[in-house]
């Protein structure tokens, strides 16, 4: 089931076009992660898709209607996106930070109400954040931050989160508990998760499809097992790589590369 794609979408700034004429399709409650060389288009076609950035021509669609004529506070409910390096207010506690995440749907003053805490502290636990709700942002570890940003995206309840390289910064350990939670989220809470990874075994592994971006075009769309490959990864990356399986997943990995020179 697909609620949310683009149709021949371009975007850019000012005269100079980044993505042309994209037409991308995202499952529903599923993992899909874009991979692609630096500058290709990944992070600004999320931001467009989040209605973060304008695109110039093509179509935006979620539940068969354009995102351009949705409600700033009625998409907030459908959407959420953690930015590539989000920036918190300095002095917010834990719990402040990820009470933001209520905003689309606080009224009148804007006070929380008894529903707005509990989903809080859900949102908390779920991220295993819940014993530093009183503790300063600035004062947790890069994978404690990265676990509250999502707490705030999930505070959010939408049931579509976008992730802008959510592991950067972050060493091996704290990558690898990143990028489980947001698998437990898609498994048991139905999340659908879009992220941009640039790590390509992190891709497949925890992926159940995977969009190459070249130059803002697609150049494969589908399963890990299409994506990657020799001929995709020469194409999109200009290198030529081993793959074989992973042994604990069975999943497709690059197991070693080397540059291709002169083409």
């Amino acid at each position: 089931m697909v609620r949310l794609y683009t149709d021949d979408l371009s975007i850019g700034y000012g005269e100079r076009l980044i993505v042309k004429d994209l037409s991308v399709q995202i499952p529903d409650q599923q993992i899909t992660t874009i991979i692609g060389p630096n500058g290709c288009g990944k992070s600004t076609l999320l931001k467009a898709i989040t209605r973060i950035i304008s695109h110039q021509s093509g179509s935006i669609v979620l539940d068969g209607k354009s995102v351009t004529k949705e409600n700033t506070k009625q998409l907030a409910k459908k959407m959420a996106i953690l930015p590539q390096t989000p920036e918190s207010a300095a002095g917010l506690t834990v719990g402040e930070l990820v009470s933001y995440g209520r905003f689309p749907y606080q009224t009148g003053f804007g006070r929380l109400t008894t529903k707005d805490y509990e989903v809080i502290d859900w949102a908390l636990q779920v991220t295993g954040t819940l014993d530093f709700k009183y503790f300063p942002v600035d004062a947790l570890s890069g994978g404690q931050r990265q676990r509250v940003w999502i707490a705030m995206a999930l505070a959010q309840e939408t049931e579509i989160i976008f992730l802008d390289e959510p592991t950067t910064y972050l060493d091996m350990a704290h990558q690898l508990e990143v990028l489980e939670l947001l698998q437990k989220l898609n498994k048991e809470e139905k999340r659908t998760i879009v992220m941009v990874l640039h790590d390509l075994n992190q891709a497949a592994r925890f992926a159940d499809n995977i969009i190459a971006l070249k130059a803002g075009q697609i150049v494969k769309a589908g399963s890990c097992e299409e994506v990657i490959s020799k001929e995709v990864l020469r194409d999109v990356f200009q290198i030529d790589a081993e793959i074989g399986l992973d042994p604990r997943t069975n999943k497709p990995m690059c197991i070693t590369y080397n540059l291709l020179k002169g083409e």
